[in-house]
């Protein structure tokens, strides 16, 4: 009988979208800062970021919530972008060099502190799935895989970025082929995975 019951909310589950558009809308400001950040456009990119981020957040803002993922975005950008404008130049040469790795590791480091109470993407999954089922074992462990992939993601990355400033003769492999590759990799792998491990959690009858 429970195994019945389990069955039956997992089939249930299988028919809710995991409301992916959402994170990835939340890592917009991050990938817009990544793609426009240098040494000598990081202000701007900072900018932008804060702007995307804030837009993105509004609607949130004003039901008095906001998730993880875009709170360290307006944090940090707005820090970025209040240091720009309070500090000099030869102050910020250090932010100029890592402002990518910084912002790469950050990314990581939310998504692996997420573990510890709550994995950031069951905020979005939550979105699009009933109330009754976010306790259930398919739902946590498909937010802790999601959620762990994109700490690994966002991981390698802060490495690869780091590996370009010390490499510059490498510089677009590691800062626009790698990090490139990795993102679609993420995404796809967060658009089928859920579908794929609910059909394993259900085997066919």
């Amino acid at each position: 009988m429970v195994e019945q019951a389990t069955t039956e909310q997992t089939t249930r589950e299988k028919k809710k979208p995991l409301g992916t558009a959402s994170v990835f809308l939340s890592f917009a400001p991050w990938i817009i800062f990544g793609v426009v950040a240098s040494p000598s456009t990081w202000e701007y990119a900072a900018l932008a970021a804060l702007i995307a981020a804030i837009v993105l957040s509004s609607q949130d803002l004003m039901h008095g919530k906001i998730r993880i993922l875009d709170a360290a975005g307006i944090v940090f950008f707005a820090v970025l972008s209040v240091l720009a404008l309070a500090l000099s130049r030869s102050d910020l040469l250090w932010l100029e060099t890592y402002a990518q790795v910084i912002s790469n590791g950050l990314v990581a480091v939310v998504a692996f502190a997420s573990l510890l109470y709550d994995p950031f993407t069951a905020q979005y999954a939550r979105e699009a799935t009933p109330r009754q089922y976010w306790d259930s074992p398919v739902f946590r462990h498909i937010n802790r895989v999601l959620t762990t992939y994109w700490g690994v993601t966002f991981a390698i990355m802060t490495a690869s970025t780091w590996l370009a400033i010390h490499f510059p003769r490498q510089d677009d492999w590691f800062n626009w082929v790698i990090p490139v590759v990795l993102l679609v990799g993420a995404v796809k792998f967060t658009q089928r995975y859920p579908e794929a491990y609910k059909s394993r959690a259900v085997p066919a009858t």
